[in-house]
């Protein structure tokens, strides 16, 4: 390469701060044409998926809270309930054990008329059968006592004798 030729490759009128006028117009035209399709077509789709995905996120966020309101409800009605079931058999506790206490009572009171009766019926078949007892040891003692005086003194000693 010579001068003349490295001359030419330097030439004042084509330098990277003296660009071709046509080169420039073109190079215009590109840059908006293709900002016009990424303005037009594919940044709304990215807008749109970024919003999308900021949606669900958000409202993932905004559904997770509405369900722990919701759960802290659902438990606060559940121990309400609990708690209205375990004094509902608290009560139901108290009044079996006041009904067993009655019955326990009733049926103690029961068994004591019975014992008195049972025990009354007995003493006045005991008093009977010692009355009974008592006229015929009477009887066979007065016999005896006969037989007896009839053996010491030799002749039958009677009752016709009086």
């Amino acid at each position: 390469m010579t001068l003349a030729q490295n001359s030419t490759i330097f030439d004042m009128d084509l330098g990277p701060l003296n660009p071709v006028t046509a080169e420039l117009i073109l190079g215009v035209v590109l840059f908006a044409l293709t900002f016009l399709i990424l303005a037009k077509g594919i940044l709304p789709k990215i807008s749109r998926t970024l919003a999308e995905r900021e949606d669900a996120t958000e409202g993932g966020t905004t559904r997770a809270d509405e369900l722990r309101a919701e759960a802290a409800e659902i438990r606060e009605q559940y121990e309400a309930e609990l708690a209205e079931a375990r004094h509902e058999a608290a009560r139901i506790r108290s009044k079996a054990t006041e009904e067993g206490a009655a019955a326990i009572a009733a049926a103690r009171a029961e068994g004591v008329r019975e014992r008195e009766t049972i025990l009354s019926a007995g003493a006045e078949r005991i008093a009977a059968e010692r009355d009974a007892a008592e006229r015929e040891l009477n009887q066979d003692v007065e016999a005896w006592a006969r037989a007896l005086a009839g053996r010491i003194v030799g002749e039958p000693v009677g009752a016709d004798r009086a």
